[in-house]
């Protein structure tokens, strides 16, 4: 196997993990305080690497928009997925983060003027209906206190469609990490007085700083760079193809470190989502990566 196909699973297993350290860290300090943290233990990494590379002047070329993107790239999907890490299970929340495609092209169509073509209908249609199938699976009904946590998942990857559309349109051609370091620090700027607000007052216990740790440091600044590479060497098309592996991590580390329950109904809600991604990214006449 090749070294970008290694480094294509280490980025899956490690966006995988970050909902098994969110679901672990986020009972004792909150969606604010936890995400607060991510955030800016990882901007302290990559601003670094940022100056040396040159890049502060691309960000405060671009500061709002980067500011911008820092909320609905980062500090409010963060937090929507942190609060409902809370009650969902760390493979449910990876899954229905797949979701991020279908959103993206449910915005293509006012923003970038595209058509609901069949092959669109189809492949949101079933995301919508693993979405269903997935709740069904849990055994969870209808009712507010199951509802409400799927519904935050999913305005989390609305906010992903959305920015990814108004990232393209107003950083075109700025540096991937000018973006991901600036909306960083940006949202954990923002983030830092509704932190401050709903800080702890309790002890923190040691597997907590251990999942925070390895949430800011793994899963994003580590992650951020291993993505960076791929882009660099396959290309963001051929790299974007971690998205149908992060679920399958997202589901494994749930069950082998958390005890997670794996059930026919969440293994067909995720089939129906990433079968509604595929169809939604496929074109007739051309390979697939």
């Amino acid at each position: 196997m090749k070294t970008d196909h290694w480094l294509l699973l280490l980025l899956a297993a490690l966006w995988g993990g970050s909902f098994l350290f969110m679901r672990v860290a986020v009972p004792s300090l909150g969606p604010f305080p936890l995400i607060e943290l991510r955030l800016a233990l990882a901007a302290l990494v990559l601003l670094p690497i940022l100056c040396w590379q040159g890049g502060l002047a691309l960000w405060r070329a671009h500061w709002w928009q980067i500011a911008v993107s820092g909320v609905f790239l980062s500090a409010l999907p963060f937090c929507l997925i942190a609060w409902a890490t809370l009650t969902l299970p760390a493979g449910v929340a990876s899954v229905l983060n797949a979701t991020t495609p279908l959103m993206t092209a449910l915005w293509a169509m006012p923003l970038a003027g595209e058509r609901l073509t069949a092959q669109r209908s189809g492949g949101l249609l079933l995301g919508l209906a693993g979405v269903t199938v997935l709740m069904l699976g849990r055994g969870a009904g209808f009712d507010a206190g199951t509802l409400l946590p799927v519904l935050a998942m999913l305005a989390a990857t609305a906010c992903y469609g959305w920015s990814g559309h108004m990232t393209k349109r107003w950083l075109h051609g700025v540096p991937p990490l000018v973006i991901t370091a600036g909306m960083l620090s940006s949202g954990s700027l923002l983030l830092l007085p509704l932190a401050w607000w709903q800080w702890p007052a309790g002890e923190i216990a040691a597997n907590v700083w251990g999942a925070v740790l390895a949430l800011a440091l793994a899963s994003t600044a580590f992650a951020y760079l291993i993505f960076y590479r791929l882009i660099a060497r396959l290309g963001a098309t051929r790299a974007s193809g971690v998205t149908y592996l992060v679920p399958v991590f997202g589901v494994l580390w749930g069950a082998l470190l958390l005890g997670e329950a794996i059930n026919a109904g969440m293994l067909l809600g995720a089939a129906l989502i990433l079968a509604g991604v595929v169809l939604l990214g496929w074109q007739p006449g051309k390979p697939r990566p």
